[in-house]
């Protein structure tokens, strides 16, 4: 049986902000987005969640919401930098961690370094030792699969600690309202809620063809987490799949050349992040938000890796040119790079490209 502990930090980027600068503390805080109501909220204060603002949601609505919310700029290689002090504090315990993201990841502790023996005592003294040394705080769920540690880390935040053992885990998973549950969003809430199903208990009392019926593959997903199935190891070299960047315009563009500087300053900034996550891809992606908040994409894949600023500015142009960009005003561009190669088909492409 495993020792699994997920660990959830508070509002992350809202808190490094509030922890570098004394004036934002005990404000209702909002990183990203702009008081223009341009944008979007990247992450909330507590302070600011009071009132309901959310990560993802638009500037404006945040504003009505709060109208008293300061914004400001996502500085995110101060976060990355946070980020890896807070993996280092977890490797004293495991090396068995799987980042989720800049802000959360899993811990198997089954087996710790320090023979301590209790996955409980760990997840204090990480909470402990990112409070001390960081002046930050953190949630943790712990449990014995990742579904149930990663909903427990959630329940008691902030600054919490959740621990749930096996002979709870069935009548908490039952008494759980259907939105806690990992993977069931509003949509998918709302098409249970007319099928009766508001609890874990009322989903318990689904069959498994059923709920792939009405759910297709997430069916049997549903079917397993309700009974605590969760085999699913901690896998610490997870592959990256994408690396991604976007820019949500002060105000709308219309004019292609404006457009086209805009492209290439994103596509630089890709190239930097590339570059130091050496992970070469053969796909790039245009994603167009316009300013009826319709979204396109466009994407290409090329037969080799795509390596350099001017390899991508190439590619990027390539695919802002099959769009009209006089018909609509824009909102938001972004790219992606992915289709990402591995070491050995690398090597394999190399030798390819030298022979012919």
């Amino acid at each position: 049986m495993r020792k699994i502990i997920h660990i959830d930090m508070d509002a992350f980027y809202a808190s490094v902000e509030q922890r570098d600068f004394p004036e934002f503390r005990g404000k209702a805080l909002a990183v990203g987005g702009s008081p223009d109501g341009r944008g979007v909220v990247a992450t909330a204060s507590y302070e600011a969640r009071k009132y309901g603002v959310k990560s993802a949601m638009s500037s404006r609505m945040a504003l009505k919401l709060c109208p008293q919310l300061i914004f400001t700029r996502p500085r995110f290689e101060v976060y990355k930098e946070v980020s890896n002090q807070i993996r280092a504090i977890f490797r004293r315990y495991t090396d068995l961690i799987e980042p989720l993201s800049l802000d959360e990841a899993y811990l198997d502790v089954t087996q710790d370094k320090l023979n301590i023996g209790s996955a409980l005592e760990i997840a204090q003294q990480i909470k402990d030792a990112i409070q001390f040394e960081l002046n930050l705080t953190a949630s943790a769920g712990i449990s014995v699969n990742k579904f149930v540690a990663k909903i427990a880390s959630d329940i008691h935040k902030p600054n919490g600690l959740t621990f749930i053992g096996p002979s709870k885990i069935i009548p908490f998973l039952e008494s759980l309202p259907i939105e806690r549950f990992f993977g069931v969003g509003r949509v998918t809430a709302e098409k249970m809620k007319g099928m009766g199903i508001f609890t874990g208990s009322d989903l318990k009392n689904f069959s498994e063809d059923l709920l792939k019926q009405r759910f297709g593959k997430s069916g049997k997903f549903f079917h397993q987490m309700v009974r605590g199935i969760d085999d699913r190891p901690v896998k610490p070299n997870r592959i990256r799949k994408s690396i991604g960047i976007e820019d949500t315009f002060e105000n709308d563009l219309h004019k292609e050349e404006d457009l086209l500087e805009e492209l290439l300053k994103l596509s630089e900034k890709l190239t930097e992040r590339i570059a130091k996550s050496e992970s070469w891809g053969r796909t790039l992606t245009l994603k167009v938000k316009f300013a009826d908040f319709s979204v396109s994409s466009k994407s290409k894949t090329y037969t080799q890796k795509l390596i350099g600023k001017k390899a991508l500015n190439d590619c990027a142009k390539e695919l802002f040119a099959l769009y009209n960009w006089e018909s609509k005003a824009v909102r938001l561009l972004g790219l992606t790079i992915s289709n990402f190669i591995d070491p050995a088909e690398d090597q394999q492409v190399d030798v390819q490209l030298r022979l012919f």
